[in-house]
């Protein structure tokens, strides 16, 4: 795939912003901002003034799902707390509330840990986390309860109903009802769900949501053993939730990534199944197991484990795709050698971060836009290479341009600030 220029950005000599202070812990020298081997920053001068309207745009509000999910998931969590209130007592749902927060905020930071490269926008993350909080439980809440009505019915015997419900009806619609919503940003807003990364992070959301609200119903429900209850839950199991949807986001972001559009048709299937399966396994070791804790160290560990390295190795693959895309853009002049560098590592994103701060939260804002859209470049130039659809809108051009110019407003704040 060529790389595209804009005619007034062609880069024609060394970095035109010598003379600027630089981020020496990122090889940012002191001979400027951007300075490196010739040809390594492109001019900015004679810039074109840009476009900001043309006629003939179609109008389309992007913020209505957002909006109408959100909400509808807050209602539905409204009806879910309200409806485990009535059963169990405002006081012990509150309670709950509290101590339900404790994993959640660990699910979360792991969700932030492993979402650092790309990440996601927050109201999508929202939707996420309100559709398996609210409208997954919710009508998770339904079907289990009516389909162990009717195995009770028809079995006469309610503790093998009981014990159905937990091993076989909870796993299957639990899992689908989870997978319904990364399922849904799937289709709807397919650009920000374009990765294996991206399908794990909006599918572990959807398990925290659900987990936490879950989670408010069994500790309110056992208010006598609610330490005992949160320890096996809150401590032992934040992520279980979010572990057996990984699976389905995990495969949406394959079928994301694959050539053929069609892919997502088995490769959804393959990835609610092995989510019902590990849902099943840690439902029956908490049943039948002769002893729990051997089945958690033997079983539940490792698999956590395995999960835990798999998204190591995700993270990893990204950075060197960062790095291999950007060096592309680095030989004809677009990024200099050390900002390839900073780009393609977490450490040297968060020094370039800490350093840019001295100069302004402006310098500060600039340097978050520029790590941003040089991931986005770098990942879409990713999918034009293997051949996979790349959105529209920003163009190659667009992000180039921006590019150029926030790293202007670097090197001017970083020039006015300096001593």
């Amino acid at each position: 795939m060529p790389l595209e220029y804009p005619p007034a950005h062609r880069p024609r000599r060394p970095g035109d912003m010598s003379g600027s202070p630089g981020y020496t812990a990122a090889g940012y020298g002191r001979a400027g901002y951007g300075a490196g081997p010739p040809g390594a920053v492109p001019p900015t001068g004679n810039a074109p003034v840009p476009q900001v309207w043309a006629p003939g745009q179609r109008v389309r509000n992007r913020y209505v799902f957002q909006v109408l999910t959100s909400v509808v998931g807050a209602l539905a969590l409204l009806v879910a707390l309200g409806y485990i209130a009535l059963a169990t007592g405002l006081a012990s749902t509150s309670v709950a509330f509290v101590l339900a927060l404790v994993p959640l905020a660990i699910v979360l930071a792991g969700v932030r840990w492993l979402d650092r490269w790309e990440p996601e926008p927050l109201p999508m993350l929202v939707v996420a986390l309100l559709w398996g909080a609210g409208v997954a439980v919710l009508t998770a809440l339904v079907l289990n309860t009516t389909a162990i009505a009717l195995i009770q019915v028809r079995t006469g015997d309610p503790s093998a109903a009981d014990a159905l419900g937990a091993v076989v009806v909870a796993p299957v619609v639990e899992e689908l009802v989870k997978g319904a919503g990364v399922l849904l940003i799937f289709l709807v807003r397919r650009q920000h769900l374009d990765s294996p990364v991206d399908g794990v992070v909006y599918a572990a959301t959807v398990g925290a949501g659900f987990a936490f609200t879950e989670n408010i119903l069994y500790f309110s429900s056992n208010a006598d053993l609610v330490l005992e209850v949160f320890a096996l839950r809150g401590l032992m199991s934040p992520f279980a939730h979010a572990l057996f949807c990984a699976c389905s986001g995990l495969a949406l972001g394959l079928a994301a990534r694959a050539r053929r559009r069609g892919a997502v048709l088995w490769m959804l299937p393959l990835g609610l199944v092995a989510a019902m399966a590990l849902h099943a396994l840690w439902n029956g070791s908490a049943l039948f197991a002769a002893n729990f804790f051997v089945v958690y160290a033997a079983v539940q560990v490792p698999v956590f484990a395995a999960m835990v390295l798999l998204l190591w190795w995700l993270r990893r693959h990204e950075a060197r795709v960062i790095r291999a895309r950007l060096s592309e853009y680095a030989q004809v002049g677009w990024f200099a050698p050390h900002e390839v560098d900073m780009l393609a590592s977490l450490r040297l994103r968060s020094e370039a971060k800490t350093w840019a701060t001295r100069f302004g939260d402006r310098s500060r804002r600039a340097m978050r836009t520029f790590q941003r859209d040089a991931t986005t470049l770098a990942l879409r130039r990713q999918k034009a290479v293997h051949g996979r659809p790349v959105p529209p809108r920003p163009t190659e051009v667009e992000l180039l341009e921006h590019l150029v110019q926030v790293r202007g407003t670097i090197a001017r704040a970083a020039a006015t600030r300096s001593p």
